[in-house]
């Protein structure tokens, strides 16, 4: 199959012909039609996840979505030609986070491109397919799903299961790449206030477009200050979509009394996975610090239905289309958070 490779940490991705995935008996083989280009990727590439130990060469890719070519043994929910959308937080199915409903916090996470060759490869074999895969309703189009295997469904379980987001409340939302963008139309689309803060006008301006009612430029003023003052006292909510130092503090220090902060982005080298936190402001306005990390398979009707009805859409995120000899320059353009939006992958 042709696959855009990861060889060396930090070097130019290529391009090359890739062995075909093998089919397990509890999983399907998956033709790509669609795959986004995550910051997540960029992550790995930087090796900035040192605790993931990619084995070399690797095909990434965690947010694809295709058709089903192939069916394991032992699957009985799907069937070849079916469509279908990957959850990129996927779980064996008998542990006791998965029984409880959590297969996003599995005690054996497994995570396309990540774990196991993904959607930057023509074909994927999906382990545990009953478990981690979604049927794509017709009405959705794989451009439009391909933006919604990590980024917006992490945003959509962060923003409706962890912080519980509520019509009228404030949301201030830190770092406007897909992530922070997904959240900023999913909050809106909840009926919140949603406050964007980036350091990038055309990121702030596209927000606007998704909902946002007020922004902030972060580099040119004090963002929670701001913050305070657009909102009387501060954010209900405040979701640090980024993962660096800057963000996470900014977005702590943002909160009105009884705040939530969601920590959805994931660090970088330079944090190393620490970030200090004013922890006397948290015990004196009763703060609280929420995770997320992904969204089971089971909670994607939901998200899908209110796509169906229009109430979400996602591909309005989508700003670009491109084919996958161009992958790796988008990802390497990622550095210096040049790109807007979210780009795809869906030219083979």
């Amino acid at each position: 199959m042709k696959a855009l490779v990861l060889e060396e940490l930090r070097k130019p991705l290529s391009v090359k012909e890739m062995p075909d995935p093998e089919l397990t008996p509890d999983g399907v083989i998956v033709r790509v039609e669609a795959n986004g280009v995550c910051r997540s990727d960029w992550h790995a590439w930087m090796g900035d996840w040192a605790w993931m130990n990619l084995p070399l060469p690797h095909v990434m890719g965690h947010e694809f979505t295709g058709v089903v070519e192939e069916v394991g043994a032992n699957v009985k929910r799907f069937r070849k030609g079916d469509r279908v959308i990957v959850p990129f937080s996927q779980g064996d199915g008998v542990c006791p986070q998965c029984v409880a409903g959590h297969q996003n916090i599995c005690e054996h996470l497994q995570m396309p491109g990540f774990t196991y060759w993904g959607g930057y490869g023509q074909y994927v074999n999906v382990p545990n397919a009953d478990i981690n895969l979604v049927t794509l309703p017709d009405g959705v189009g794989f451009v439009d799903a391909a933006g919604m295997g990590c980024r917006f469904m992490t945003s959509f379980h962060g923003v409706v299961d962890q912080a519980k987001v509520r019509p009228g409340e404030w949301v201030a939302v830190h770092g406007c790449g897909g992530i922070g963008l997904s959240a900023v139309q999913i909050a809106s689309a909840i009926g919140a206030n949603v406050i964007a803060v980036d350091i990038g006008d055309d990121k702030l301006e596209f927000a606007r477009k998704l909902g946002a009612v007020a922004t902030v430029n972060a580099g040119k003023e004090n963002a929670p200050e701001a913050i305070k003052e657009i909102t009387k006292g501060g954010a209900n909510v405040s979701i640090d979509a980024l993962g660096i130092a800057a963000t996470c503090q900014s977005s702590v220090l943002s909160l009105a009394r009884r705040g939530r902060h969601l920590q959805v982005g994931l660090t970088t080298q330079n944090e190393q996975g620490m970030v200090a936190l004013p922890i006397d402001l948290i015990v004196q306005f009763e703060l609280q610090i929420v995770g997320s990390l992904g969204m089971q398979a089971a909670r994607y009707p939901e998200m899908l239905q209110m796509v169906e009805k229009g109430r979400l859409r996602p591909g309005d995120l989508v700003t670009r289309t491109i084919s996958i000899e161009e992958a790796g320059q988008a990802l390497a353009d990622m550095s210096n958070f040049a790109s807007v939006g979210v780009t795809v992958v869906n030219k083979w």
